[in-house]
């Protein structure tokens, strides 16, 4: 197993150059450690080993991505998120565990957050809606991309009309949050919920423009009528 990581480490090394790196970085305000090799080709490298290791255990193979999240390198975050997510019809209960630590323990960035947490986090969600009480707690995290986890979370179940209640709830916790990548993330949120309900999310937006901070309100209303925009964008 860990001649697979070696592999991946040393090709991502081998395929990396400065130009990229320095493009990638403009993209972040915050620091973050990669090696500056193009998303393609990080893929084709994450798969490619993937076929190498697809049949061993479950767990073996999210011992294999904990592994590539401990690195704190983004290229490697990456490769984990698509294995972790290319296991989804194999997730059970138990998984959360796993899901729950990489989130509080690895993810440094808005690109690993989203990464993870729209496809493994929201394909869990889906198979086993218990678990939304577990990640509104999230809400209430020191940590920021913790917090935003909460939101982003739900970007593809909120886009098919679910959890409505739960995430309007996680909206209520975010609210007030400083953090413009929390209100982007809880913006966002509310913007995939108004593919199903714009009336809803609009009147949400309404009720709270008072106290919600500009970057997230113009999030949530992104893709609603020009005349909604325009009533909700009304100072006060």
């Amino acid at each position: 197993m860990s001649e697979i990581i070696e592999s991946i480490r040393k090709q991502l090394v081998e395929n990396a150059d400065e130009k990229t790196r320095a493009g990638v970085k403009r993209f972040f305000k915050e620091a973050v450690q990669l090696y500056g090799v193009k998303t393609g080709t990080v893929n084709k490298i994450g798969n490619q080993a993937f076929q190498i290791i697809k049949s061993l255990p479950k767990t073996k193979i999210f011992e294999l991505c904990e592994e590539l999240w401990k690195s704190g390198m983004l290229e490697e975050s990456f490769i984990a998120c698509n294995w972790a997510y290319a296991l989804r019809k194999q997730y059970a209960p138990e998984d959360f565990a796993s899901f729950e630590t990489w989130v509080q323990k690895y993810i440094n960035n808005w690109a690993s957050c989203d990464s993870f947490c729209n496809h493994t986090m929201g394909s869990f969600l889906e198979r086993y809606p218990g678990f939304v009480e577990n990640i509104k707690t999230w809400s209430h995290s020191q940590n920021r991309w913790v917090k935003r986890a909460s939101a982003v979370s739900f970007i593809i179940p909120a886009r098919k009309g679910q959890f409505q209640k739960e995430i309007f709830e996680i909206a209520d916790n975010l609210l007030l949050d400083k953090d413009d990548m929390v209100q982007k993330g809880y913006g966002w949120m509310l913007k995939s919920l108004a593919e199903a309900y714009e009336n809803e999310v609009y009147n949400y937006v309404i009720d709270h423009k008072t106290n919600m901070p500009r970057t997230a309100l113009r999030y949530a209303i992104e893709k609603m009528p020009e005349e909604k925009k325009r009533e909700a964008m009304k100072r006060v």
